[in-house]
């Protein structure tokens, strides 16, 4: 089900699927599979290739909320399914591959994301964001925790209350979705993340990481 969809110059969206190459748990470092080595090969391979200028990963799970069924077990260095995805932030970094987004959803309330390798046990990647939201019309949860395997800062986080349980039903109007616009002369992402009243909650605005993209822009308008 993995597969790329582009949308001009400007965006290449990799969509995962971290449900069916997904291994048991495993507290050691010799790793486990959440992407499986086939889908990780290729998601290198056409990051690599890309030319477009943002490189949107829209990843079944999130990276750094500890959740049973995702990739974050607890904080430390990688182990589990942690050491793929650590394998993955390596390369990217390595390759040279430039902005870079997560976007993600099935924790059941929203938030903003940043990973900074100064603030992770594991530092060899380069800083980017994770943006989740949804599911839509479905219980919601309280913030989870977050794993410092990678670093990740709660910029912004909404959900239900510790004094209204997790499972909070969706006529309490707490459901959320994102949206994402990239400016055709600037190149800039901004990233807004929404209520289900279409309601503004929070929104930031990130700009091409390296200057070489602001000569493809200049070349795309003339």
């Amino acid at each position: 089900m993995y597969r790329k969809i582009s949308y001009g110059p400007l965006l290449d969206v990799f969509l995962l699927d971290m449900r069916s190459y997904r291994t048991a748990l495993r507290n050691d470092a010799s790793g486990g599979m959440i992407l499986g080595s086939r889908q990780a090969a290729w998601l290198k391979r056409e990051l690599a290739a890309s030319r477009a200028v943002w490189k949107v990963i829209a990843a079944d799970l999130p990276i750094g909320i500890v959740s049973y069924d995702a990739i974050a077990q607890g904080n430390g260095k990688p182990h589990g399914r942690e050491v793929e995805i650590a394998d993955l932030l390596a390369f990217i970094k390595r390759a040279g591959v430039e902005n870079t987004v997560w976007i993600t959803a099935d924790m059941h309330y929203t938030a903003a994301h940043y990973y900074d390798p100064n603030n992770a046990v594991f530092q060899h990647f380069t800083p980017f964001w994770e943006f989740v939201s949804g599911p839509i019309h479905a219980g919601t949860w309280a913030p989870g925790q977050l794993d410092n395997t990678f670093g990740p800062r709660a910029v912004y986080q909404n959900g239900c209350s510790k004094e209204q349980e997790d499972n909070l039903a969706p006529c309490f109007g707490l459901q959320f979705f994102g949206h994402v616009s990239i400016d055709g002369e600037t190149g800039a992402m901004t990233v807004t993340l929404k209520d289900v009243e279409d309601r503004n909650l929070w929104a930031t605005t990130i700009t091409p990481a390296s200057e070489r993209w602001s000569g493809r822009l200049s070349a795309m308008r003339t």
